[in-house]
């Protein structure tokens, strides 16, 4: 009987090993569908803008509108600290 305990915990031990390489192979399997995803989107991204050069031209201005719009917005986001510290100083 002495050896069918050690048995015991041996085979706990394959099932927890089997359990966690299960777990960890759906995790591999997500994280490889995601990367797909992407590279499907990236491969649909340049066919479009093969077929339409014009689409790159406005991606750039998009995106140098949203750089500068985002720099703006950064530099209000420090000035509106100090605008409510001169209305507090102004009020006491």
């Amino acid at each position: 009987m002495a050896k069918s305990e050690p048995q015991q915990g041996n085979n706990d031990n394959m099932v927890k090993i089997v359990e966690d390489l299960n777990s960890d192979l759906e995790k591999l399997l997500e994280e490889m569908e995601k990367l797909t995803v992407q590279a499907t989107w990236m491969a649909y991204d340049m066919v479009v803008i093969r077929t339409n050069p014009d689409l790159a031209s406005s991606m750039r201005r998009l995106e140098d509108a949203f750089l500068s719009c985002k720099e703006e917005m950064a530099k209000k986001w420090q000035e509106v600290p100090v605008e409510s510290k001169d209305e507090e100083q102004k009020k006491e």
